[in-house]
């Protein structure tokens, strides 16, 4: 065999690796973007939702909903028949919008409650057009801090608000609180999140993982780096802004959290998790035994239980709310 075909031939496993990494990276890239599981409901179906949630049901009271522009950004909020001590804003995860996100206020059937699509992704996708990217946090967590500032300007203090968000919900709502923390101008009422993702590197090479392990997976590393840096290019941001540990390496959080951490989690690494737990001063960690956003199926009704035993401490007994006579500030 001449040395020429030798080479080739040597090089052509090294060549089937590099391609293979290349493609997994682009397709995961592309999902980091565009989620391709995430199709909008219609509006009839949103419509239909909204009007049951709004009617009430297993010890939920309902109220009435109206909706606002702010910024682009289309607010809807749910103003209680009685009067509340404040508003939780209800943040969705990767894939979703308000729709998917919005049964979430029955925890709350003390609070007003107010929810939002991030960029308005899913109005421009019922459009026919091309959808914002999904920016992994960087966007999505502006356009959190713009909407605390309208309800602040409504007149609801910042420690009337409570935040609450999953999945990449719980990282917009750790960086957005990062980016309210640093004004200066005090805490929010709260925050209860579960299943932050690290990264953008990191969820890529999550993804790549998958549920289980396999014997190619020493290639998930390169492929989530890769995958990452791509999906910043596509959606025009930077990939570092998208690490809690960076985003909240300087903070020491004066709003008190509960931390719903699932232990066998693939997708939010629980150090990650315990890491950036240990930088609230006041905080409450239930670790449940599973994976990512199941922790309220394995503990039922304790789940409930424990939002609503935090909610009682965080909110003293007033009244008032949107609409109403003002709040003590």
């Amino acid at each position: 065999m001449k040395p020429r075909t030798w080479i080739t031939l040597s090089a052509l496993p090294l060549l089937a690796v590099g391609t293979f990494v290349a493609w997994k990276a682009r397709m995961v890239a592309r999902e980091l973007v565009d989620p391709p599981f995430y199709r909008p409901q219609p509006l009839i179906r949103v419509e239909g939702t909204y009007r049951d949630l709004a009617a009430g049901s297993d010890g939920d009271p309902g109220g009435i909903w109206t909706s606002e522009e702010v910024e682009g950004l289309q607010l809807w909020r749910l103003q209680r028949k009685a009067p509340s001590p404040g508003v939780v804003l209800l943040l969705h995860g990767f894939g979703d919008d308000r729709w998917g996100t919005s049964p979430a206020l029955k925890w709350f059937p003390g609070l007003d409650a107010a929810i939002f699509t991030y960029r308005r992704r899913d109005d421009a996708l019922r459009a026919g057009g091309p959808a914002p990217a999904v920016t992994f946090g960087v966007a999505e967590s502006r356009d959190v801090v713009r909407i605390v500032h309208h309800l602040e300007a409504s007149g609801i203090p910042r420690r009337r608000i409570l935040l609450l968000g999953r999945s990449l919900g719980a990282s917009v709502g750790l960086m957005a609180l990062a980016d309210l923390e640093r004004e200066g101008r005090g805490p929010l009422a709260g925050l209860i999140w579960e299943g932050a993702p690290a990264s953008s590197r990191s969820f890529a090479e999550r993804l790549v993982r998958g549920p289980e392990d396999r014997w190619w997976h020493g290639l998930a590393p390169p492929i989530g780096a890769l995958a990452s840096w791509a999906a910043g290019r596509m959606g025009a941001y930077d990939p570092a802004a998208t690490d809690l540990l960076h985003r909240t390496g300087d903070l020491r959080f004066a709003t008190p959290s509960v931390c719903f951490l699932a232990t066998q989690d693939r997708l939010a690494p629980p150090a990650v998790q315990r890491a950036v737990a240990a930088r609230f001063a006041s905080i409450r960690v239930i670790e449940v035994p599973t994976w990512h956003l199941h922790c309220a199926e394995v503990l039922g009704p304790a789940y409930a239980g424990t939002i609503r035993e935090a909610v009682g401490s965080w909110f003293p007994d007033t009244t008032g709310g949107p609409g109403r006579p003002p709040m003590n500030p």
